[in-house]
C-alpha cells in the first residue's frame, strides 16, 4: 500500500504480494496507467546524447525514437494526472464525463496529495485509501446513462454527519469506539446518489459546538487556526486535498473558516438542506453549508440540493457596472481590526472603479440585539441537544456542554420568548432591505486567522446573518499583514441563494478570489 500511495503499480511489485490482493491490486487499469512507473517502456536502443557527427550509423533508429517519444508522452501524462487534485469539481466532472480521466486515476492523485500534506494540515479524522480506490473502481463501472450530476467528484464530509461506511466521532471521546452508522445523513445520501466519491471525514470541534481548536491547521500557515467548527472541511478544500466539502454553521462555522483559508464558503438559507443525521446543537440555527474553490462548484451543489426557487422578482445576469451594492458594516464594526478594515476599503475601491453604485447602509437599532438573541437561543436549544450525552456520559462531556444542560447560562423563559419573537420580526425587515439592492457586502471575520490552534476565532460578524437565516457567501481575495487570507461576505434575503451565488461569482472575479 505504501508503494501504491506513491504511484507504483502493484502488478509491478514482487509476485509474492499477489498472494494477498487488495482492491488496488485487483484494479484493471493500474498496470497500464501513466501513474505507474512500471508501465513506461524504455527505448529499445540507447543513443549517446552527445553526437558530434551525424551519420547513418550514428542516427537514432526510428523504432528507438518512437519508443522514446512514447515514454515521454507517458511521463507527461503521469505529471498531468498528478495535478488532478488541483482541479475544481466542475473541471474534474467534465474530464470524467468526457472519458479523458477515470475516477480511479483521479482518486490516486487525491491520495498522493493527502500523503504529502496530512502530517502538516491534519484536515482528516478518517481517511481510508483502500475504501477510496474500491469506491472509485465501482464508480468507473457505472454505465454512462446511469451516472449522476457529481459522478466521480470527491467530497469531504464534516465528522458530525452520519456515514454508513465510515465511523462518526464528533471529536468526542463519547463516540471514540462507535462503528459505522446504519444509514447516511440525508445530505450525504444525496451526494452519494449523485455519484460523488466520498473521500473521508473532516475534522470538527467537539460536537461542532466548541471554539477550542483541534490538531487541524491553516494550510496557508500551520501556526494559525483554520477556523471552526468546520475546521477540516475548510482546510482540506483550501489545501487542494478535495475540491468540495460540507460543513455546518450555527454561529460562523462555515463563513469564518472560509475567510481564514481563502475558500468560497456558502451558508444557504436556514432549512433548505435537511439536517437529518447531523449532530445537533441548535435546531433554529444549525445549517448545512459548503466549501469550494469556485462559485461554479457551489452552483453545482445548489442545483443538486434544489436551492433554486421560483421568485416573483425578475432575474437578470449580475454585472457590476451599474449594480446597486449595499455596504453593511453592521453594529459590530468596532471589532474589525486592520486586516478587515483594509480589505473593506480595497473592496470599496474595486467596486467603485468597476462602476458599481455603492451605498453605505446602517441597519436599524433593533438589529443590534441579534448577537445576544443568537446566544440566548443557542444556549436554550443546546440544553436538549446535549441532554442525552449528559445523562449517559457525564464524565466525558466537555464542561461547556455540561453547562448548557445544567442551564448555567440561565436563559429565562422571558429571554427565550423575546429572542424567538424579536428575531422573527427582524427577518422580514432584513428581506425587505436586501431586496432593494443587487448585492449586499458585509465582513466575514474580524481579521485574518488567529495565531495558534487553541481558539477558532470570533463569529461576531456571522452571528446576525445566521439568526436571520440569510444566505451568506464568503468571497476570498484579500490578505492580512502576513499574507493570510481575508474574505468578505455577500449576503441576501431569505431564499435568494442563487442570486447571492451569481453576485458572488462576479464580485469574486473582481476581488481576485482565485483559490489555488
Amino acid at each position: 500500500q505504501t508503494a501504491l500511495l506513491h504511484g507504483a503499480c502493484r502488478l509491478c511489485l514482487d509476485k509474492q504480494e499477489q498472494a494477498h490482493p487488495s482492491p488496488q491490486a485487483r484494479s484493471r487499469d493500474n498496470h497500464n496507467s501513466p501513474l505507474c512507473p512500471g508501465s513506461m517502456k524504455r527505448p529499445h536502443s540507447a543513443v549517446d546524447p552527445v553526437v558530434k557527427m551525424e551519420s547513418i550509423e550514428d542516427r537514432e533508429l526510428p523504432e528507438a525514437r518512437s519508443s522514446r517519444s512514447k515514454a515521454g508522452k507517458q511521463q507527461r501524462a503521469a505529471e498531468e494526472l498528478r495535478k488532478l487534485h488541483r482541479l475544481t469539481a466542475t473541471e474534474i466532472r467534465d474530464l470524467i464525463r468526457s472519458g479523458k480521466v477515470t475516477v480511479e486515476e483521479y482518486a490516486w492523485a487525491l491520495i498522493e496529495q493527502f500523503e504529502k500534506r496530512d502530517d502538516a494540515v491534519h484536515a482528516w479524522v478518517h481517511y481510508d485509501a483502500d475504501l477510496i480506490i474500491a469506491e472509485a473502481m465501482r464508480l468507473d463501472d457505472v454505465p454512462a446513462a446511469k451516472r449522476g450530476q457529481l459522478h466521480g467528484v470527491a467530497v469531504g464530509i464534516k465528522d458530525i454527519f452520519l456515514t454508513k461506511d465510515m465511523p462518526t466521532r464528533y471529536y468526542s471521546s463519547i463516540h471514540e469506539n462507535d462503528g459505522n452508522a446504519a444509514a447516511d445523513a440525508a445530505a450525504v445520501a444525496i451526494l452519494r446518489a449523485a455519484g460523488a466519491l466520498i473521500l473521508g471525514k473532516t475534522a470538527t470541534t467537539e460536537f461542532a459546538a466548541m471554539t477550542e481548536g483541534t490538531r487541524c491547521c491553516n494550510p496557508r500557515d500551520h501556526r494559525y487556526s483554520p477556523g471552526g467548527s468546520s475546521s477540516g472541511s475548510a482546510a482540506a478544500v483550501g489545501d487542494s486535498q478535495v475540491p468540495i466539502a460540507i460543513g455546518t454553521q450555527t454561529g460562523g462555522s462555515v463563513v469564518r473558516p472560509g475567510s481564514y483559508t481563502g475558500t468560497y464558503a456558502f451558508k444557504p438559507t436556514w432549512g433548505l438542506i435537511s439536517t437529518e443525521g447531523v449532530g445537533r446543537f441548535s435546531v433554529s440555527l444549525d445549517t448545512v453549508g459548503f466549501f469550494a474553490r469556485s462559485v461554479d462548484d457551489l452552483d453545482l451543489l445548489a442545483k443538486l440540493f434544489r436551492l433554486d426557487f421560483d421568485y416573483t422578482r425578475p432575474r437578470k445576469p449580475f454585472t457590476i457596472k451599474g449594480a446597486r451594492v449595499a455596504l453593511v458594516k453592521t453594529h459590530v464594526w468596532d471589532h474589525a481590526t486592520p486586516g478587515t478594515q483594509a480589505a473593506w476599503e480595497k473592496a470599496r475601491s474595486l467596486l467603485a472603479k468597476a462602476g458599481a453604485v455603492l451605498e453605505d447602509v446602517e441597519l436599524p437599532d433593533s438589529f443590534r440585539k441579534c448577537h445576544d438573541w443568537r446566544e440566548v437561543i443557542a444556549a436554550g436549544e443546546a440544553r436538549s441537544a446535549f441532554l442525552s450525552k449528559y445523562v449517559l456520559s457525564t464524565q466525558k462531556l466537555h464542561p461547556t456542554l455540561k453547562a448548557f444542560v445544567q442551564n448555567k447560562n440561565k436563559p429565562t423563559r422571558k429571554e427565550m420568548l423575546e429572542a424567538y419573537d424579536g428575531v422573527a420580526q427582524l427577518r422580514p425587515q432584513w428581506d425587505n432591505i436586501a431586496s432593494k439592492y443587487d448585492a449586499v457586502l458585509t465582513p466575514s471575520s474580524v481579521d485574518q486567522a488567529p495565531e495558534g490552534l487553541e481558539n477558532t476565532g470570533s463569529a461576531v460578524f456571522n452571528a446576525m446573518w445566521t439568526i436571520l437565516h440569510a444566505p451568506s457567501l464568503n468571497v476570498p481575495g484579500f490578505f492580512g499583514h502576513n499574507n493570510l487570507p481575508i474574505g468578505l461576505t455577500v449576503v441576501g434575503g431569505r431564499f435568494s441563494d442563487m442570486e447571492v451565488l451569481r453576485a458572488g461569482k462576479v464580485i469574486g472575479t473582481l476581488f481576485g478570489g482565485n483559490v489555488d
